[in-house]
């Protein structure tokens, strides 16, 4: 799983929460940008030396900032250094049966597009293409322009599969929580991975009512 610059950490945070309780072992990459948008969306400073307290922290908090909301088991994830081209996952002999990027930036839509590799996080999803294994693109920007969007299509031919980050509302969302775990869910649903994360759609008008 790689989290890259764009808005939206309580997305990586609910993703990333889902995996574990699935028991999926996590490969984990945060790229320098994210850092920043962590920080400010959160007030985490995420550092290499600290990752298992500063990751902790952050998946306990819920997607409206108040901590000690959740709790996460991390004896399942392996934390890489976003500037270590030599880690595992940078070669296709890792074994892997994927990769999340959530959310992705725009930044980072082109270079896995163009297949720069400039991190570790771009050189995973270029091996998990290479190797064609599933890549889920969890692309967070409005709008959206033409350049972004040619290289969405690239990624789409490449066959990643793109996941816009945005919420629906037919689960019965009541709490900024729920419109956070739908897209994570989207994104679950696309890696095959199963999650309770949202009610779904059972035909019915009304089905996704939280009162019913």
């Amino acid at each position: 799983m790689g989290v890259s610059g764009a808005s939206g950490t309580p997305y990586a945070a609910s993703v990333l929460r889902a995996l574990l309780a699935a028991g999926e072992s996590v490969d984990l990459v945060v790229s320098r940008a994210s850092r920043l948008t962590l920080l400010d969306e959160t007030q985490i400073a995420f550092r290499d030396a600290h990752w298992q307290d500063d990751l902790r922290q952050w998946l306990s908090r819920g997607a409206d900032g108040k901590p000690d909301t959740f709790t996460a088991d991390l004896d399942d994830v392996r934390y890489w250094a976003a500037g270590d081209l030599a880690a595992g996952p940078s070669s296709g002999s890792y074994p892997s049966k994927g990769m999340l990027i959530v959310p992705a930036s725009t930044a980072c839509v082109a270079g896995v597009a163009l297949g720069l590799s400039k991190d570790l996080l771009q050189r995973a999803a270029s091996v998990t293409l290479k190797e064609g294994r599933t890549l889920v693109v969890a692309v967070r920007e409005t709008p959206l322009n033409g350049q972004t969007l040619r290289h969405l299509v690239t990624l789409d031919d490449a066959g990643a599969i793109v996941v816009p980050a945005s919420p629906a509302f037919y689960a019965g969302a009541t709490h900024i929580q729920d419109l956070v775990d739908f897209v994570a869910g989207r994104v679950l649903d696309a890696a095959g991975v199963e999650h309770r994360l949202y009610r779904r759609w059972k035909g019915e008008l009304g089905g996704g009512s939280r009162t019913d």
